[in-house]
Order: C-alpha cells, then structure tokens, then sequence
C-alpha cells in the first residue's frame, strides 16, 4: 500500500530540514545556519494520529549565486507539484515574505494540490503578529510553528494530514511477488529486466539516467507470478540535473514501498561507491526484502577468488545488511541469470514468514539462559514473553519488566540467535521492547 506523500518546500534556509527531522524523530537531514547547506532531498516516514505518510524535504541543491537560488526554490516547487500529496509550503516570519516566496506561492497556487502555510521561527508569542501579512500568500490561516523550539509541529501535521488522500490499495494479488530494481545510473537495471523477461520491453542506453519514470511489468514462471518495478536511476547528491530527472529518486522511493523485494543492482565493473550504500539503506528502512545484485560480471577480470573478495567488500561495506544474499550475474550475457529467480523466491517467503509464539519463546529463552543480560546501575533487564507481530518485515516484540534495559547489542544478540534458529535470509527483522502490563 503507497503511502500519500507530503513535501516540504520554500526558499533556502527557512528551516525546513528542522521540521523535517522534528517530523521523523531522527536527525537525518543536516541543519546549518547557512543557504543551501542541505545538499540532498531526503526522505522519511512518520504518522500522525494513526495516518502514515511519507515526507519529502525538498533540500537546496549546489548554488552559485542569485539565479541559481532561484532556479534550485523552483525546481522543488516543481518536484514537490509532480509527486506530493499535500504541500508544507514554508516561510520565514523573521524575513517576511520575500520575492522567491511570492514565486513559490504563484507555481503552487497554480498547481491545485493541497496547501499548508507554515510560518516558521514564530519562537515566542511576540512573533505571533508577524504571521499576519502572510495571508496575503493566498493559502488561507498560516500556522506558526518554530523548529527550534518543537513549536506548532502538532498543528501543522494535523492541518497536512487532513488534507492527505487515503492510502492507493495494491492492485497486485497477495500471492504476486512484486520486484523493485534499484539502483544509481548505469548500472544495467533495464537491461536486467530485458533479460528476465526475455524480451525488450524497457529502453536501454549506456547513457546514464535514460529510464525516466517507473515501470510494472507483470510476468509467470513455473506458475509463480512476478511484477517488476523498473525505477530511474537514483542521482549522486548536490548536482543539478534536467527537471525530469529531479523526480527520479522520490519514484524510486515510491517503488521500493510498493515492492516486497528491492534488488540493490550494482556495478560489478566500477565496485561499491558511497551512493550504493545510500540507495540500500532505503530499502533497509522501508524493511524490504533484499538482494544485492552485481551486474556486468562478464566484464570483470577474474579468478577464482574475485566472487569472494567481491562479497567480503559488500560484508564490510553493508554492515547494516549482512542478512542481504549477494547474486552475481550479467544481463547482457546471461551468465548466471538462471540463479536470481530462486533467490528472490526464497527472500521473499522469508519476509512473509511468521514463527509460532512457542517456538519463539523457547529460542529467546535459551539465548537468555547462555547469555542473561547484563546488569545496569543493579537492574537486570527480565524478558517475560515474545511474540511476532507483524510480517514484511517480520516484527518481534519482547515484553520487559523494563525496555531501557534492552541494550542495542543485546537485541542485535537475540536478533542473531533468531536468525540462526528461523533463517530469516534476505529479511531485515524488527526487535521492539515493550513494558508488560496486567493486560499482557
């Protein structure tokens, strides 16, 4: 199920990468007092009072002076009209409303999605009259918000999310395993469902960036049906590029959460770059199934340790993603193409798996019994029960006499007995603490 989609726009340094990270909980964008410091769109999920949503914040992107900033407010306005759900559209009550906040105004008034002013650095009722002269934007009763002070972010969720569509339902049956292919440029991702398909159904050009939006392509084999996601190559970060391709990335977000299983494609002729580790990291928080697929294995030089020198450097590389099989194939060519239809059988039921409660708790209670957790400040933390939640991705919750008590490496410990009793291959699996109440 897509979630709807709400994006953050408005001229550099009015905050947005601030109530972005207020909105998720994580301060994932880079705040800096300085224009056009955040260098990359970034993406989140959160929810508001029981409504999921994705978010966009619609970073500036590399400027060199006046028209470039310009240019770069226009393009988010631009990417956040194409693809978002509702608008948080942002300005400063500090500067007032500027000529690139009337330009803004003026391309989202046109679009006809759904508006929500924000006025933001309002930190103290003193600023609450200065809100004022920006009805005069056209997008009825600002709200006045401060990302420094955690200010109004309530007000401004629920005006956005009340706005936002009801989530699209799949249009794919439960049993269909559905395939996204991602990936940065160039790496053969068309060429690779030209391959599994047989047939030349996607456009494929060495020139990097040629697939521009993404593609379904339903197919059958030994009666296990199969739809894959084809997405436009994801972009190095703080480089502009021509206006179609500013979209490319947001689709291919949206592809991966429609997906059951991403395959990370990556060079095997250029070797792992940093952008390959961005690309994974969001299907492994999107908890997708996943396989790192190294395409152009026809063009290495190899012997007969390359395969395993290859796979120990996406081991060292991936650390968050261990769990993540490798396949090494060639589109072009074919070679070893044969062995990527099991694996994404095999990763995909292993994310659809769910244990029984008993099994579970026998595992969980062995590791305890081989390893108790360790002591803190005189508490020792008690696992009373365990029991699996949720499916895609499996979701284990422990109810805890204390869930300060659960330390990162002790989840990660029952995490690995887990995985070592249930497989679990391909699959990322969420550990949560709970308290245990009388009710439980």
């Amino acid at each position: 199920m897509a979630k709807p989609v709400i994006a953050i726009v408005g001229r550099p340094n009015v905050g947005k990468s601030t109530i972005f990270n207020r909105i998720i909980g994580d301060r994932l964008a880079i705040v800096e007092d300085k224009p056009g410091v955040t260098r990359d769109r970034l993406y989140g999920t959160a929810e508001w009072n029981g409504k999921p949503f994705s978010i966009i914040d619609t970073g500036g992107i590399e400027i060199d002076g006046e028209d470039e900033i310009m240019r770069s407010v226009k393009a988010q306005a631009e990417l956040a009209i194409a693809e978002a759900d509702v608008i948080i559209f942002m300005v400063d009550a500090k500067a007032g409303i500027t000529h690139a906040d009337e330009e803004v105004a003026q391309m989202l008034y046109r679009s006809n999605k759904p508006v929500v002013l924000a006025v933001n650095k309002v930190d103290n009722d003193n600023r609450q009259e200065d809100i004022y002269e920006f009805y005069s934007l056209g997008f009825g009763e600002p709200i006045a918000i401060s990302g420094a002070h955690g200010l109004g972010i309530g007000d401004l969720l629920e005006a956005a999310t009340t706005l936002m569509p009801e989530p699209e339902e799949d249009e794919y049956e439960d049993d269909v395993i559905k395939v996204a292919l991602i990936g940065r440029p160039n790496v053969g991702k068309s060429s690779l469902v030209n391959a599994l398909l047989g047939e030349e159904r996607v456009i494929v050009s060495n020139i990097a960036g040629t697939t521009r939006d993404a593609i379904d392509t339903p197919f059958e084999v030994d009666g296990q049906k199969y739809v894959l996601i084809d997405t436009a190559g994801m972009r190095k970060r703080g480089k502009v590029y021509e206006s179609t391709e500013k979209y490319s990335v947001m689709r291919a977000m949206k592809a991966i959460e429609r997906a059951d299983v991403a395959l990370i494609v990556i060079n095997g002729e250029e070797g792992i770059i940093e952008q390959d580790k961005h690309i994974a990291g969001y299907a492994h928080e999107a908890g997708k199934a996943s396989i790192f697929v190294v395409n152009k294995w026809d063009a290495v030089e190899k012997d007969d340790k390359t395969m395993q020198h290859f796979t120990t450097s996406i081991r060292d590389q991936f650390l968050f993603m261990t769990y993540a099989p490798v396949v090494f194939l060639s589109a072009k060519t074919k070679l070893r193409l044969h062995k990527l239809l099991p694996v994404i059988n095999h990763v995909s039921e292993q994310h659809a798996m769910r244990i029984p409660t008993h099994l579970l708790n026998d595992i969980v209670s062995d590791a305890v019994a081989m390893n108790p957790a360790p002591t803190d400040k005189g508490k020792r933390l008690r696992i009373n029960y365990v029991t699996q939640v949720a499916t895609k991705p499996p979701t284990i919750v422990c109810f805890v006499n204390d869930p300060e008590l659960m330390h990162f490496s002790y989840e990660r410990y029952l995490e690995n007995k887990i995985r070592a009793a249930f497989d679990f291959e391909g699959t990322p699996v969420r550990i949560y603490s709970r308290k245990k109440s009388d009710q439980d």
